[in-house]
């Protein structure tokens, strides 16, 4: 299997807001920037969609290196709280409704066709590729101002 490296992020001014993820992925010497918005989201439902976003442009099953600054992404996947919720029926542990259900299906879809390693970083620190992702982002989220 082919090993790409994917960062993501995402962002949002005011939480619902206008909100704008992006996506950069690496294989060997190609490197591919990805990013959309919409008009009123909320934070965590662009870092989600970035990181579909990026494994759907994924054309066949490969190791995926995973970076994002997003607890809430790499805690979801990592500690199996998407899995539970999904095996639930979207109910989080404490009987309270999982946020984005619609986006953490998507996700969980496309997670498990690949190998994930995931992987936290710092965001706003000194990772070229976070802060781009970044920058794409914020761009994207200040189109629907």
């Amino acid at each position: 299997m082919k090993t790409v490296t994917i960062y993501t992020d995402g962002a949002c001014s005011g939480n619902p807001g206008p909100g704008g993820w992006g996506a950069i992925l690496m294989y060997g010497e190609h490197k591919k920037e990805l990013s959309g918005g919409e008009a009123r989201t909320t934070n965590n439902r662009m870092e989600l969609t970035g990181v579909i976003a990026a494994l759907e442009a994924l054309k066949e099953p490969c190791i995926v290196e995973l970076y994002s600054d997003s607890k809430y992404v790499i805690d979801g996947l990592s500690k199996g709280w998407a899995k539970g919720w999904r095996a639930r029926g979207w109910v989080k542990s404490d009987k309270k409704p999982a946020l984005n259900p619609d986006l953490w299906g998507r996700l969980l879809e496309l997670y498990e066709l690949h190998t994930v390693n995931l992987h936290w970083v710092k965001g706003h620190a000194e990772n070229e590729f976070n802060n781009r992702c970044d920058q794409l982002a914020v761009a994207e989220s200040q189109r629907f101002k």
